[in-house]
């Protein structure tokens, strides 16, 4: 019979010490064997492997239970300890040895997983990448500037959060993130998102307020600070969903979200974007309209002016020039800001700016959590799409560049930037759709997805159309994979 410690190391994990071995400072032999393995003495008559050949040690006709029987079935002892380090055997001589769960290399590995800049930071290659990196840096600050401002207007928020949009997630990403080309800051369609929540739920009749006892006017400053503080809940909110759902390794659920649904998504969204900025482009007041249909709400005398502007911009044609080190919105930027400041635009002609920014950072500001049952539909939707662009965006720029995105780390970075920035008066964030949307990805796609996705989303504005059209699309997945 063999000793004790061994017949319960076998019955109990299938991992024994070979008989005889050496004391505790020697090698330690480890062999694994299957609970087949262990009952049938390597082979199914017990007599052996499976080849019919038996090693010299093994004696013929060995019992289940014996020695002799069990070391029929061993593997190479010595490669399986090369593989174990003296610090990963635990236990005393006889007793089963498991490599540890709590080394220090899991502990980096986690470390290194959970920060990556901590991997790629010290083999920098500053002679190759510092000067491009550099120049595509200023680049992407300048058009930071204005997006972040315009984009804030969309969402219906003061101008200054778009350039704390465009400050705290760039600084944390920098830290959590995988992707070594996607620029996160204010995006379009997760502004119109937002946007359409401020206006169903605050609009601006709720602060209309008398002047001198008979007119009628807005309070902007408590509209905006009830606004900010509507946003920056849902923000925090949305980090949170995103953060859960990259710690539950959720990030697969990328995989449902086909190519043509996100195409026919974001184009009809800019469609929304397109529609929203008329007003501000065109000097007319289209009214405020939210919910189904509420794109179509615009009536044929209020577009009457736009007519000559349109059949410009439809026959404009970009004339071709050289590539210039010089982003060609900045010098857009600074003669536009000029005149508008030297002239007095605003004063002698009506013309809207964009007022006083405040200078300095605010403090961190605890979120009013009473909005999160209003909000969390909302919150949910804006995580899903947010992360959809994100990884998309990441995954062709690490295709075409070789180098690999961690789906479950981009969910937790984009939540991190969106739930710390929350506390500083940010709206959520994804990457910019620069070039590309997305990569070519399983799932349903087909062009009909592409055309029910446009069309739901143009119709019943974003969330709703949304819910469509991941329906539909799962519908097409469902379809194509089981009939």
């Amino acid at each position: 019979m063999a000793p004790q410690g061994e017949q319960g190391c076998r019955r109990g994990c299938g991992v024994s010490r070979v008989p005889g071995a050496p004391s505790r400072g020697d090698v330690a032999e480890l062999s694994v064997v299957s609970p087949r393995q262990a009952g049938n003495a390597g082979g199914p008559d017990g007599h052996g492997g499976g080849d019919g050949t038996e090693p010299p040690s093994a004696p013929r006709g060995a019992e289940r239970g014996r020695p002799g029987g069990a070391g029929t079935a061993e593997t190479s002892h010595q490669a399986l300890a090369a593989q174990l380090s003296p610090q990963d055997q635990v236990g005393p001589p006889g007793s089963c040895s498991f490599p540890t769960r709590c080394s220090v290399s899991t502990a980096k590995s986690l470390l290194f997983r959970f920060l990556p800049f901590l991997r790629w930071m010290p083999r920098y290659p500053v002679k190759d990448w510092l000067l491009g990196d550099i120049v595509s840096g200023f680049s992407v600050g300048i058009m930071h500037l204005p997006q972040g401002l315009a984009y804030a207007l969309l969402a219906g928020l003061p101008p200054v959060t778009g350039l704390y949009s465009s400050f705290y997630p760039v600084f944390l990403y920098f830290f959590f993130g995988t992707s070594r080309h996607n620029s996160v800051g204010p995006f379009a369609v997760i502004s119109v998102m937002i946007g359409s929540v401020t206006d169903s739920l605050l609009p601006s009749e709720n602060f209309v307020e008398f002047v001198n006892g008979t007119n009628l006017t807005v309070n902007e400053a408590r509209r905006d600070a009830a606004r900010v503080e509507l946003v920056a809940t849902i923000t925090v909110l949305t980090g949170i969903f995103q953060v859960a759902l990259g710690l539950l390794q959720f990030g697969f659920v990328v995989t449902y979200l086909s190519d043509p649904l996100v195409r026919g998504y974001t184009t009809a969204a800019s469609v929304h974007v397109l529609v929203s900025q008329l007003k501000n482009v065109f000097g007319v007041s289209l009214g405020e309209h939210s919910g189904p249909l509420s794109l179509f709400m615009v009536s044929g005398v209020q577009l009457q002016g736009m007519r000559p502007l349109l059949l410009l911009l439809l026959h404009h044609s970009p004339c071709g020039g050289r590539p210039s080190l010089t982003p060609a919105i900045l010098p857009q930027i600074i003669v536009s800001t000029g005149i508008s400041y030297g002239v007095n635009l605003n004063a002698k002609f009506g013309i809207s700016v964009v007022g006083h920014i405040p200078s300095g950072l605010k403090p961190p500001v605890v979120p009013n959590v009473s909005y999160f049952g209003q909000v969390v539909g909302n919150a949910f939707a804006i995580a899903v799409v947010g992360y959809a662009i994100c990884i998309s965006l990441g995954k062709i720029f690490a295709l075409k560049h070789g180098y690999k995105v961690d789906s479950n780390q981009e969910l937790i970075a984009l939540g991190l930037c969106n739930f710390l920035g929350g506390f500083f008066q940010c709206f959520a964030i994804s990457c910019s759709m620069s070039r590309s949307l997305v990569q070519e990805s399983t799932g349903g796609n087909s062009q009909m997805v592409w055309i029910v996705t446009f069309v739901a989303t143009l119709m019943l504005n974003l969330d709703i159309g949304l819910g469509a059209s991941v329906a539909f699309g799962l519908l097409t997945v469902i379809f194509r994979t089981q009939l």
